[in-house]
């Protein structure tokens, strides 16, 4: 049993976190399970970024402090993490002493080692995504400078800051790269970084502002407060523990350094290259992996909680259950391209897999062995059939693409026993050989393997779907959590439950 650290890119707390951000902590926590399943000692770690220009004016606008505004927003981002059952083991805010300790540290031993200086910068500001653009980078439109980001209107501002001195580190992290391809994910994502920010030479990065108070002051400098860069992305290492004097926490200890920085690909460069030129100035070892993946996008935009362009996964749960938001959100998402997210594409994925496929499935089998068997299917001896060697098969192929962080693989991996399994219903007519009690013997085979089926199944879809499975498991007499080398059982003890998933029919 190995150690698995692995986390979430820590949400803005500006306002309520729309399905984008949820699809963050979502695969998160099925690879978490994953790694469960198979035996590692899993850290998970979730939270909030609550620093920040954004948040002030949305404090102001309400008429409350930022501190009353950020703990609204948290409180329901974590209200949402459960409803769709985030398994994190601690959720971080950038807001607690825990954090804000460390960090005034970490930005203290940089600038006394030279790697933080003084300076001033001036450049188009980007408020929604808080970053600034040279006046190459922007993009010029009729009504002005938009972020090439996000699209969105960009202010020109100029201040004295401190910037960290990444150029020192271009080098070695351009070395790292090149020797770790699985440092930065998919290559796709790889590539950009590589080109776009590696080749043409990497630049200075600002790390503190004046133009707001709502951050972590810089001690010897109470002017500047902390800029996002050295606040947030720290939150990594400062809630396992770590002391840039040495005196590092347990956890820290443990599980550092990080398995995989799960992020969106809006902050990619902020992950693949500020973070981990930090980490080398600290002398701290670098995450294994940081896997950037796409956004949604519905109606040909970008969700976007600025724009107002959202889908909340509150409402989606509400409206067609966890089972169906969270298995949609990692069966369709693409590794290198946006994925489209809309009710009518939801309902269609849910009722084709769940309710048409696994659904069905469960229920005709579990139906038929009650009926013919009062339950109690065991075989005179273990069938072997095409069906039985599709499951093994994919069960190994499965393991491969998770491995891999290829969920939208794994899952096709996992539903194809499922779908040959219906098949081989309508191939063998339990139904016929019900009726001749001489084939009862080969009636039990049958049965026996479309339960088996469901058992596979409800290994390989756990991580996805933890609530169904173990309700499907215990529909098939087996414990409701599942066990990775679980052995498949001489026979079954079936009892019939709730229809698993119902076919959505509402009108949309």
């Amino acid at each position: 049993m190995g150690k698995y650290y692995v986390t979430t890119a820590i949400p803005y707390a500006s306002k309520k976190p729309h399905i984008g951000n949820t699809h963050d902590a979502l695969l998160t926590d099925a690879v978490a399970r994953y790694r469960k399943l198979r035996g590692d000692d899993v850290y998970f770690l979730t939270g909030a970024d609550e620093h920040g220009i954004k948040v002030q004016r949305e404090a102001e606008k309400a008429g409350v402090t930022p501190q009353q505004y950020v703990d609204g927003v948290t409180a329901e981002m974590r209200s949402i993490w459960d409803l769709c059952m985030v398994g994190y083991d601690d959720f971080i805010r950038t807001t607690e002493e825990r954090h804000k300790s460390i960090v005034k540290k970490m930005f203290k031993k940089l600038y006394d080692q030279g790697d933080i200086y003084k300076g001033a910068y001036e450049g188009w500001y980007c408020v929604p995504d808080e970053a600034f653009y040279t006046d190459s980078q922007v993009v010029k439109t009729e009504t002005g400078n938009v972020c090439p980001d996000c699209g969105r209107p960009v202010e020109r501002l100029k201040e004295e800051t401190y910037f960290f001195r990444l150029s020192a580190y271009a080098d070695r992290l351009a070395a790292h790269i090149e020797a770790h391809p699985e440092f930065i994910q998919p290559e796709s994502r790889r590539n950009e970084i590589v080109n776009g920010y590696i080749k043409p030479g990497l630049q200075d990065f600002s790390v503190s502002r004046t133009t707001f108070t709502w951050g972590i002051p810089v001690e010897f400098d109470p002017e500047h407060v902390m800029y996002v860069w050295v606040d947030a992305l720290s939150n990594y290492i400062t809630a396992l523990g770590y002391d840039p004097d040495g005196n590092h926490g347990g956890l820290f200890q443990k599980y550092w350094p990080c398995d995989v920085h799960f992020i969106g690909k809006d902050v990619l460069r902020f992950h693949t290259l500020y973070w981990p030129g930090m980490l080398m100035a600290l002398g701290v070892p670098l995450p294994r992996s940081v896997y950037a993946h796409p956004w949604w996008m519905m109606g040909g935009g970008r969700l976007s909680k600025t724009s107002g362009n959202v889908l909340y996964a509150s409402d989606l749960v509400e409206k067609y259950g966890i089972d169906c938001v969270r298995y949609y959100c990692l069966r369709e998402m693409p590794v290198s391209r946006d994925g489209n997210i809309t009710p009518e594409l939801l309902v269609s994925r849910c009722n084709t897999d769940l309710a048409n496929d696994l659904g069905n499935l469960a229920s005709r089998s579990i139906t038929m062995a009650e009926k013919y068997f009062q339950g109690e299917v065991f075989p005179a001896e273990k069938p072997e059939n095409e069906v039985l060697t599709l499951c093994e098969n994919s069960k190994e192929r499965y393991a491969v693409a998770m491995d891999t962080l290829s969920l939208q693989q794994a899952l096709t991996e996992a539903m194809g026993p499922v779908a040959r399994a219906n098949r081989f219903i309508d191939e063998t007519a339990p139904w016929i050989l019900a009726k001749e009690p001489e084939k009862a013997e080969a009636l039990k085979h049958v049965l026996y393997t479309l339960l088996e089926t469901l058992r596979c199944a409800s290994v390989t879809l756990y991580p996805v779907m933890p609530r169904a499975m173990g309700k499907l498991r215990l529909q098939l007499g087996l414990p409701g959590v599942p066990v990775w080398e679980e052995a498949p059982p001489q026979g079954f003890s079936v009892r019939r439950g709730d229809n698993l998933f119902p076919r959505i029919t509402e009108e949309l």
